[in-house]
């Protein structure tokens, strides 16, 4: 009975959800404000702006990604054990 008001009660927000929210919106913010990156210069070994900004952020994003899928494992490893402890 006392998982019962846990179970019901809505997502619980921590620090770390937020910094793995920024991590994947970051991205899309960056991408959607075309304002920011439509230009030609500066040019980079001889590719414009444009283009060498968007294939930097499928890096940033690759690193954003795999950044905030490592802090949710730990995440769920903390919550885990934290249920784990509480019920012995």
């Amino acid at each position: 009975m006392s998982d019962a008001p846990e179970a019901s009660r809505g997502p619980v927000v921590t620090p770390v959800r937020v910094v793995i929210a920024l991590c994947l919106f970051a991205p899309f913010v960056a991408m959607l404000w075309v304002g920011s990156y439509a230009k030609v210069d500066p040019a980079f070994i001889g590719i414009p702006f444009f283009y060498w900004y968007q294939m930097l952020w499928v890096l940033i994003s690759a690193a954003l990604t795999m950044t905030a899928y490592k802090l949710w494992q730990r995440d769920q490893r903390a919550r885990a054990s934290q249920k784990g402890g509480a019920s012995q």
